[in-house]
């Protein structure tokens, strides 16, 4: 059994494609990245086709600020462009970007599965309309990710968390397939000496905004004895009142990424909603102490992570001061999650299970 692995842009599904490939288990990689881009991160040999077109449009939109296209619109001609390409006898298509060319791949055979990284999208979207955030979720993505659900075999979510949102709404739990990420455990490993610095660091990772829980991680750490780093892009239309001891750093690449964390002190991560987001596994590979909320998945995890309810901005508080205050606890913790990831959570622990849930049989 061969898979065709088709992503709109990244996420995850290159180092699915990379896994499968080494496998012997890949059909072909789909994606809208360019292919000389896509060429360099990925292993030589490795079957290619792309729609650098459709990442361009993407982009475009969105340093220019515009509606259109929107990513309703992007899915739509991605999963055109997928189903011209089918190979294979599995299609694993992004949620979203798949609906258009899951007949063509029933008519070959083909069994499908849709890869939602996330949560059942409905319950993202009620998620976000109680954070104030009623229009966050567009109602016609919703319809399309739902008519996908319908139509798959099967759906592979990051997290049992995740897997019971979509039982919520009506999925029966056996169209689920858990399976959790990995991290690199070369490029994200701890630092050799633990840092000196007048107060703790905390560093947060991701999209800077409500989603990710940043309001609440803003007024827990206000008086806190530590320095709160925020790493990552702004959410459109998000200004957040920064405390004393905060500072947005924006965005930053791989290797400078993987710096950052061996800098820190702590890693936290309060979102609302989530899969299972790759920089909290890339914060415990990296030996940090990690605070995050149960919807980030990480309970799968186990005892490394401390959880906090989302939103709770008293129990977020008082789980950073923790940490800050106890030097022996952070690298007690750190060691801790240091070797949950290594006992399960590698990208090759991940390829091993997809072969098993997605590709076998």
């Amino acid at each position: 059994m061969r898979a065709l692995v088709a992503v709109h842009g990244r996420f995850h599904g290159f180092e699915l494609a990379t896994e499968l490939h080494a496998r012997g288990g890949l059909a072909r990689l789909l994606t809208t990245y360019p292919a000389p881009v896509a060429r360099r991160l990925l292993p030589a040999g490795l079957p290619l086709a792309t729609a650098p077109w459709l990442e361009l449009a993407r982009r475009g939109r969105d340093r220019l600020g515009l509606g259109w296209p929107s990513d309703v619109a992007i899915g739509a001609a991605f999963a055109r462009f997928v189903a011209r390409h089918l190979d294979g006898d599995i299609l694993i298509g992004w949620s979203g970007a798949t609906l258009e060319a899951i007949p063509a791949a029933r008519a070959r055979g083909m069994v499908v599965v849709i890869e939602r990284g996330s949560s059942h999208i409905r319950h993202q979207a009620e998620v976000m309309a109680r954070a104030g955030q009623p229009h966050a979720v567009d109602p016609a993505m919703i319809a399309r990710e739902e008519a996908e659900y319908a139509a798959a075999d099967a759906i592979s979510v990051p997290t049992r968390f995740a897997a019971a949102t979509f039982v919520a709404h009506g999925i029966a739990a056996a169209k689920l397939r858990v399976n959790p990420y990995g991290a690199d455990l070369a490029r994200f490993h701890p630092a050799a000496a633990p840092p000196v610095r007048p107060r703790p660091r905390a560093l947060f990772v991701g999209r800077v905004g409500v989603r990710k829980g940043v309001p609440w991680l803003l007024e827990a750490v206000a008086g806190l004895d530590l320095d709160l780093h925020l790493v990552g892009p702004l959410e459109p239309g998000f200004r957040p009142a920064l405390p004393p001891n905060a500072i947005l750093r924006g965005p930053l690449p791989g290797e400078a990424l993987a710096a950052e964390y061996r800098a820190a002190d702590m890693f936290v991560l309060p979102s609302l909603e989530e899969g299972l987001p790759l920089v909290l596994l890339q914060a415990l590979a990296s030996g940090l102490p990690c605070v995050a909320t149960p919807e980030t998945g990480a309970e799968d995890i186990g005892a490394a992570v401390t959880l906090v309810p989302a939103v709770d901005t008293a129990a977020l508080a008082t789980a950073l001061a923790g940490l800050a205050a106890d030097r022996r606890l952070r690298a007690e913790l750190g060691r801790a999650g240091r070797a949950a990831v290594e006992a399960g959570f590698s990208w090759s622990d991940y390829g091993e299970r997809a072969v098993a849930r997605l590709v076998a049989g």
